[in-house]
């Protein structure tokens, strides 16, 4: 496993790491930090999670033996398939994802046989790409053959966007010297994907929180989402890259349906206390993407889509990935994580009730939620409109903001039993 340590532009090799199979047939993934690395000045733990700085050697038999920031750099759904159609097989380990992913996944880290890392390609899509990959990734979106300069093409995905989170097709591309994800729409969407994240990502930006820089671009009939990746910097050198963990790893959980138990923002707003730089802010700020999540009915918040960056120290990564999910329901709606003490309920009531887990007292968390309501229900349409959604669109999504039911009382309720966190 290589690393590029902070204020670098060039990897190092930081340890080693095997799978193996036990005699029930599971697996255990062991990982150890090598001494010279061990022995560098300027050495930082591979996440402040499950790896820190030590000699010992590292053990898991979670997730058939991954770790939790092997797994955050592993590719994604959209990755898998490009990985699966270049090898031409699905009868994949994760360890051969990782194998076969670029070497420009998220965070820092890197993966190859030999013990020195390889020169990095330095290949980065332009922006005049981006209408020959939207092509590209019609064709496989659609299980469509691609033949002859395609499957150069495909090369060109495999480089540039195997794991960079979240199911829809995308690529880097290199624009006003930063890296951008392209988030492209496909043709089977209901609406107008890459408008409606802009708007979102906007909003939040209206509210106070901090966002991911996005653009949005016209590329042949179609509007492609730029989202800047805040995990590199460009330098003279070449870009820096910084140590990213999601928050699946900081609540040692995984991305199943039998993990979900144990996805929570009250779990989460607790262990970033231990490593963030600024535990106060961040969990203030985690609050507010939780009550503009449930504003919004962003039922994609999952722990995947929720992250912590390392530049010089550990702080919450901006917001990205922010979607709404129009409901024909009115009276509950439900978030992806525990928010409170009746659950996932996306109410305010229920946001407030386990406040102090993010250091805010109920005067302070009623403040933000009013607040943020306030200018959620006075502002999505003028953002909408404003970044491009039609009327068509807007009346499609106008259902999943402030729904009414999000200030009903709970006082007839019983709260839930709050699960067990490991």
């Amino acid at each position: 496993m290589y690393l590029t340590l902070p204020g670098q532009t060039e990897p190092v090799t930081a340890g080693r790491f095997l799978i193996d199979t036990l005699s029930d047939g599971g697996k255990v993934g062991r990982f150890v930090y090598g001494r010279s690395y061990l022995l560098r000045a300027d050495a930082v733990p591979i996440d402040p999670i499950e790896l820190n700085l030590t000699n010992r050697t590292y053990e898991t038999v979670r997730m058939q033996g991954m770790f939790g920031a092997l797994r955050d750099a592993s590719p994604d759904y959209w990755g898998r398939q490009l990985i699966e159609r270049h090898i031409g097989s699905v009868a994949l380990f994760e360890i051969d994802y990782l194998l076969n992913s670029p070497d420009d996944r998220i965070g820092a880290l890197g993966f190859g046989h030999n013990p020195e890392p390889p020169a990095p390609k330095r290949l980065f899509n332009q922006m005049i790409d981006l209408e020959r990959l939207q092509s590209i990734a019609d064709d496989i979106t659609n299980e469509r053959e691609v033949v002859g300069s395609g499957l150069v093409q495909v090369e060109d995905l495999l480089l540039a966007g195997t794991s960079m989170g979240g199911a829809r097709p995308k690529a880097v591309v290199s624009f006003e010297d930063a890296l951008w994800i392209a988030k492209f729409n496909v043709t089977s969407d209901r609406w107008n994907s890459a408008l409606i994240e802009h708007a979102l990502l906007l909003l939040a930006q209206g509210c106070g929180l901090r966002v991911a820089q996005s653009k949005v671009v016209h590329v042949g009939d179609r509007d492609v989402l730029l989202v800047k990746r805040f995990d590199r910097e460009k330098t003279e050198s070449g870009y820096l890259r910084h140590r990213m963990i999601s928050a699946l790893t900081v609540l040692r959980v995984g991305d199943e349906v039998t993990d979900r138990s144990a996805w929570s923002y009250l779990a989460l707003a607790e262990e970033l206390r231990r490593f963030s730089a600024e535990p106060k802010r961040d969990a203030r700020e985690l609050f507010g993407r939780m009550v503009f999540d449930a504003l919004v009915t962003n039922t994609d918040d999952h722990p995947r889509n929720h992250a912590f960056i390392a530049q010089d120290s550990w702080r919450l990564s901006p917001a990205y990935d922010l979607t709404p999910t129009p409901m024909i329901g009115i009276e509950r709606r439900d978030l992806a994580m525990t928010c409170g003490r009746w659950g996932r309920f996306a109410n305010a009531q229920n946001l407030i009730s386990e406040c102090h887990r993010f250091m805010l007292e109920p005067d302070e968390a009623r403040s933000v939620i009013d607040c943020m309501s306030a200018y959620v229900k006075g502002n999505w349409y003028r953002a909408a409109r404003s970044a491009g959604i039609s009327e068509r669109d807007c009346a499609q999504i106008q259902s999943a903001f402030a729904y009414p039911g999000f200030f009903d009382e709970l006082s007839g309720q019983s709260p839930v039993d709050e699960p067990r966190f490991i």
